[in-house]
């Protein structure tokens, strides 16, 4: 499997026995100090080492990180050298050293449970998000994204689950109940042609684009605000919603809902935790309120786990809830309204 773009990271197609090309742009007595296979050719600033299988590689690839240069290139051939695999020493490394939790991703060994996200006036189902699990239980989603990112393999992570998320919309979710789906800002180097996937298995599978959210998982700093605007611009054109995560930490604030303007904005668990108790909590989800209402964008509290955060959260007039109290994560969905 190969890709037009090495920046997405999902090549996978890695010879298992030929040849490792370095060209050392720094630190030349590092690098070759610490390869610790046959040299085979020189020439030009080129060096051509020969391995024989994966477990081969290891010495040479610890030593290099060793010296710190986790960000350098290497390429890998075949012994034909007919193609050439590029990919950072870090990347590598981390792949041949957890192959099982790379496999899972090559082949989307996942699937997406679905947890409901209701109408908080009336308690009617309004839609779902897509939340992603393996099929072997015992690896966790949280052991398998850091591992992505350290992998190089976020973009094709976060590409198949976007795939898993839109393939369980038009299998459990009724047409005109929306699909919660979380994307990386980073994965997404040129909106229009990055997401052309997305919006080639939305009609694959024959979804409206409008039961769509795809929703930033802030995980990540928001240190390019123009990128992020050009992502849910080119989300929006394709008839989809957007929404902002987590706001109220980190980089998710209430001044990105003048920048960003997204039809939804989900306030953090840690607001919504016991608030029914807390003055200061109170504050700030009335402050949200207010200047969500001025831009005629939905508020939406997850995390919700008690009935006196519900009732709370009722009062004050949030739009949407999600939450243990409403109901958990599963791969059949409950369909039924929440009883109020």
């Amino acid at each position: 499997m190969a890709t037009d773009c090495q920046a997405c990271g999902t090549s996978v197609n890695m010879p298992e026995k030929g040849y490792v090309i370095v060209r050392p742009t720094q630190d030349l007595e590092n690098w070759l100090d610490s390869i610790q296979l046959d040299l085979i050719q020189k020439e030009d600033m080129i060096y051509i080492y020969y391995y024989q299988s994966f477990q081969s590689l290891l010495p040479t690839l610890e030593s290099l990180l060793d010296k710190d240069l986790h960000d350098h290139w290497l390429h890998l051939t075949d012994e034909d050298r007919s193609y050439s695999f590029p990919i950072t020493i870090q990347h590598l490394f981390e792949r041949l050293t957890n192959p099982e939790l790379a496999e899972i991703i090559y082949q989307g060994n996942f699937m997406s449970f679905l947890q409901p996200i209701i109408h908080m006036q009336n308690g009617e189902i309004y839609g779902y998000e897509a939340l992603l699990r393996t099929k072997d239980q015992e690896v966790s989603p949280g052991e398998l994204f850091p591992f992505a990112q350290r992998a190089g393999l976020h973009s094709m992570l976060d590409q198949k689950a976007r795939e898993e998320a839109v393939k369980a919309k038009a299998q459990h979710i009724p047409e005109g109940q929306k699909c919660f789906i979380n994307f990386l800002p980073s994965t997404i180097y040129v909106p229009e042609y990055c997401l052309s996937h997305t919006f080639h298995i939305v009609s694959k599978y024959n979804v409206n684009p409008e039961d769509l959210v795809f929703e930033v998982v802030e995980t990540e700093e928001i240190t390019n605000v123009k990128h992020l605007q050009d992502i849910f611009r080119t989300y929006q054109n394709y008839g989809m919603h957007v929404a902002l995560d987590d706001v109220g930490t980190g980089y998710s604030t209430i001044e990105m809902f003048h920048l960003l303007h997204p039809h939804i904005v989900k306030i953090d668990r840690s607001y919504i935790q016991d608030c029914h108790l807390s003055a200061e909590k109170q504050s700030f989800l009335n402050e949200v309120i207010h200047r969500a209402k001025q831009l005629n964008i939905k508020l939406l509290a997850e995390g919700i786990e008690t009935k006196g955060e519900f009732d709370w959260l009722h009062e004050a007039g949030i739009d949407y809830g999600q939450g243990y109290y409403i109901g958990k994560p599963d791969q059949e969905p409950c369909k039924e309204p929440i009883p109020l």
